[in-house]
């Protein structure tokens, strides 16, 4: 009797059964990495709302209320323009030379107004701080003169929206119009109401660097978040309450392996379902307001 044909019906089941069980496996692994992807979500969503929760009518929302927090630049290029990329170069690399002499004596108090009937007095930066806070450089290359500088007032952008506060102006050789420097100092940061969760728990939270700009029309904000050598980049979400707008950001497509431990900062744009206006941004690893300016930039407004 022949039994090839049956020997080969056998085969052929034992294959398709095979195919099955990998086809079952692949999607096995798919699901659990989709569970593990939405576990982690689901994470740092509810580390955002405990933050959102925490803010919420504390001690800590009344004092940012009530505080004088720039969300701008402290210095202000000349109206003008810069007349070549010489001097925009030098402006860049924080190359100054001072020719002139500085006020000694000046008022130590000033006046934040925002135009509403309700101001702020602030201690005043004096005009030599506020020249040492952009004039980091002496090197050989472009460099600005500083012929002197007188106080006068600019707009700034602040958590509370426009407010005109005191700025020292000075005087650029060759220019018509003074660079601006800021000489409100902020008010003093607040004690967050909830403790900061460590980097790369809650699902893999990371920290946000610092804001590096609003839209014109508040619906979207631009953050510098962080990322590693072995991943796909940044990703941040919005978790928005009336009060506030709490950004959790992590990193897509990591890799497992050894890596470098150098630290990538990337601008991210958070689109937002309504205007920001004066709901405070608020970073879920850390608990606290996403600071404005760099650390280690030409005058940060605050960190």
């Amino acid at each position: 009797m022949n039994t090839q044909p049956k020997r080969s019906v056998r085969m052929l089941l034992v294959s398709l059964l095979s195919t099955s069980l990998l086809a079952g496996c692949g999607n096995e692994q798919r699901t659990d990495d989709g569970h593990a992807k939405d576990q982690s979500l689901r994470m740092q969503e509810e580390r955002a709302r405990q933050v959102a929760d925490a803010w919420q009518a504390s001690p800590a929302a009344a004092a940012w209320a009530q505080g004088y927090y720039p969300m701008a630049d402290a210095v202000q290029k000349p109206e003008s323009g810069w007349r070549s990329k010489a001097d925009e170069r030098a402006f860049e690399t924080k190359n100054f030379v001072l020719g002139g002499e500085l006020p000694v004596k000046a008022p130590t108090l000033g006046k934040v107004d925002w135009g509403n009937g309700k101001d702020l007095t602030r201690p005043l930066m004096e005009a030599k701080k506020a020249y040492q806070s952009f004039a980091l450089n002496r090197s050989a290359g472009p460099n600005l003169t500083v012929t002197g500088a007188r106080l006068g007032t600019t707009t700034i952008v602040t958590s509370r929206g426009n407010a005109t506060v005191p700025a020292w102006l000075f005087t650029l050789e060759g220019y018509d119009t003074p660079l601006k420097r800021v000489a409100a100092t902020p008010s003093k940061l607040p004690e967050p109401p909830i403790t900061q969760a460590r980097q790369g728990a809650a699902g893999g939270l990371r920290s946000i660097a610092r804001l590096a700009g609003t839209a014109a029309d508040g619906r979207s904000v631009t953050v510098r978040a962080t990322h590693g050598s072995c991943d796909d980049g940044p990703v941040v979400k919005a978790l928005e309450t009336e009060e506030s707008v709490v950004l959790y950001a992590s990193v897509k497509g990591a890799e497992s392996g050894p890596c470098s431990a150098a630290m990538i900062e990337r601008n991210v744009r958070v689109e937002l379902s309504q205007p920001l206006g004066d709901r405070i941004l608020l970073d879920a690893l850390t608990g606290r307001p996403v600071p404005f300016g760099d650390p280690k930039g030409t005058a940060p407004s605050w960190t």
